[in-house]
């Protein structure tokens, strides 16, 4: 019974380290890591979706490689060690997109070499990867780049909808087909403004008003809870001490 307790308890945990990146440490909307590349391509859902798959790629491989080569890098040479592996993998999703998705490692550009300097994985590295086995360093690499992923095609979905009225697929990733989920062609949704960095900065402040509105609500009902749940402790503990003071006052009488 107490291993089968153990067992779900770390299964829990893992859950929750792998899921952990999308909501509760999100890190754009809550540790604001990889604003660059956030602004910069996420003009559409699918450069935007690309970028997330080479963070993937790049972030579960060099947690991996860390977690197992840990104990073996003197301190003193600890961070660039870390910015060695990451470039290293890094440099290998460069090769791999230029040459099976050109048109994507064409819009990307700079931004791929960049990775290498993204806090994201150079931080997860350190404070993560560093100080825990390899399996639990790969569940947090892959859960941390999934909820970047996803703060990435929020934000192009946002971006691309608002600018063009559509969603197009199969133009930067190597897909056999090519088209787009909707299309409403109104000025509504033909916002050019939108495909500029101005238009990242405006989506992208937007969306954290509604991720920090929705925390801080949250909060406050904790907050509310808890104050319910001290005022009937102290109601209890009163109604105790008024019992014993009768008790008391019954057994003198």
């Amino acid at each position: 019974m107490a291993k089968q307790v153990k067992k779900s308890k770390q299964e829990l945990s893992k859950l929750q380290n792998l899921t952990k990146g999308f909501l509760k440490e999100n890190p754009i909307f809550v540790f604001l890591l990889g604003m660059c590349p956030a602004l910069a391509v996420t003009s559409t859902l699918e450069t935007s979706f690309g970028m997330g798959v080479l963070v993937i790629f790049v972030l579960v491989l060099s947690n991996v490689v860390v977690a197992l080569i840990k104990d073996f890098i003197p301190k003193e040479v600890k961070i660039p060690s870390y910015i060695v592996i990451i470039s290293t993998f890094v440099t290998i999703v460069g090769m791999l997109t230029e040459a099976y998705a050109p048109l994507l490692h064409e819009s990307l550009g700079i931004f791929i070499p960049l990775i290498v300097v993204n806090c994201l994985i150079l931080g997860r590295a350190e404070s993560y990867a560093s100080k825990n086995n390899v399996l639990n360093s790969a569940i947090d690499g892959l859960g941390m780049a999934l909820g970047f992923m996803f703060a990435l095609m929020a934000i192009g979905f946002v971006r691309e909808f608002m600018a063009t009225g559509a969603i197009a697929y199969g133009v930067f990733l190597p897909l056999p087909f090519e088209g787009s989920i909707v299309n409403l062609e109104t000025y509504l949704f033909n916002i050019a403004v939108f495909s500029g960095p101005a238009g990242g900065f405006i989506v992208i402040g937007t969306l954290l008003a509604i991720y920090n509105g929705f925390e801080i609500r949250k909060q406050k009902k904790a907050e509310l809870e808890r104050q319910k749940l001290i005022e009937e402790k102290k109601r209890i503990a009163l109604e105790k001490k008024r019992q014993r003071e009768l008790e008391s006052a019954g057994g003198k009488a």
